[in-house]
């Protein structure tokens, strides 16, 4: 599948039930991460559909994008409205949780227009899964943050019960005369919470805090999903890790250094030697 395709895809999904589920449970996790992050620029990469950086008060914020297709013009006119009271999620009262912004600039996700670390706070939704090498892309952004800058991740759980369907799926599409529908969207590679903390790790990134939300199973009408909402606040308790999304906040560490100069070698210290005794004997005339 092309990377045109893929978004397409994405779209498409995003406008089901489930999708706008999950968008509802993103937003409000976003509007809450990033309302007390201070600083000068901020920067999501993809997904228009979730405004990430709306409830930011940094004077200068961007949406990059990496097509045209992914413009916000032609979303706002397909997407039916939610209603965020009605979504469970909202805690920023009852405006739209997809009404997108439009795009500031269009560019490849591993090669940003910006010059190393100077960015304060980037957001990734779902920016990972879709990308042709998340490592590159991972690694982006740790050239463009700043010290102590922020970074946002969400992602799809593979280890919860979307995607044990969606590996059901993919597996039933190995056999033959079998074509079942995905239910989440068939270019996505899904990374695991703690393979992405590995990942992280490695770049000297240090994971602030983390959530997983959206225990519903995985199911595709507005009336089910919404009769199993109940399992939000059970899963948070009793199984935390199993939630369909994950939300993380990583701070990007920079250990200082110390200019130490030429080494000198310490002057040893002298050392008292036992003097020399002379026994001389002297004759005496008599």
């Amino acid at each position: 599948m092309t990377r045109e395709a893929a978004i397409v895809e994405l779209a498409a999904w995003l406008r089901t039930p489930p999708g706008r589920y999950l968008l509802a449970w993103e937003q409000a996790r976003l509007d809450l991460a990033v309302a007390d992050l201070f600083g000068f620029h901020a920067l999501q990469l993809g997904l228009p559909e979730l405004q990430g950086l709306r409830a930011n008060r940094m004077p200068h914020r961007w949406l990059a994008l990496e097509h045209p297709d992914q413009a916000a013009a032609d979303w706002q006119a397909s997407v039916p409205p939610v209603d965020a009271a009605q979504s469970g999620f909202s805690q920023f009262g009852s405006d739209s949780l997809l009404a997108p912004g439009g795009a500031s600039l269009f560019s490849e996700f591993d090669a940003l227009p910006f010059e190393a670390a100077s960015l304060d706070l980037v957001v990734l939704p779902h920016t990972l899964e879709f990308a042709p090498d998340p490592h590159r892309t991972l690694r982006e952004v740790e050239r463009v943050l700043r010290p102590e800058g922020r970074l946002v991740i969400l992602g799809i759980n593979p280890a919860s019960a979307w995607g044990l369907r969606q590996n059901l799926g993919r597996l039933q599409l190995r056999l033959p005369a079998a074509s079942p529908p995905l239910y989440l969207p068939a270019a996505g590679d899904f990374i695991g919470y703690w393979r992405l903390r590995d990942w992280l790790r490695l770049l000297s990134f240090e994971v602030e805090g983390a959530q997983f939300g959206a225990y519903a199973p995985p199911l595709k009408s507005d009336k089910w999903l919404a009769r199993w909402r109940w399992l939000e606040n059970v899963g948070q308790r009793w199984w935390p890790v199993l939630g369909a999304c994950y939300f993380l906040v990583a701070v990007k560490r920079v250990h200082g250094m110390r200019l130490v100069g030429l080494a000198r070698q310490p002057a040893r210290a002298k050392q008292a030697r036992a003097a020399v005794a002379l026994h001389q004997h002297h004759k005496i005339d008599r």
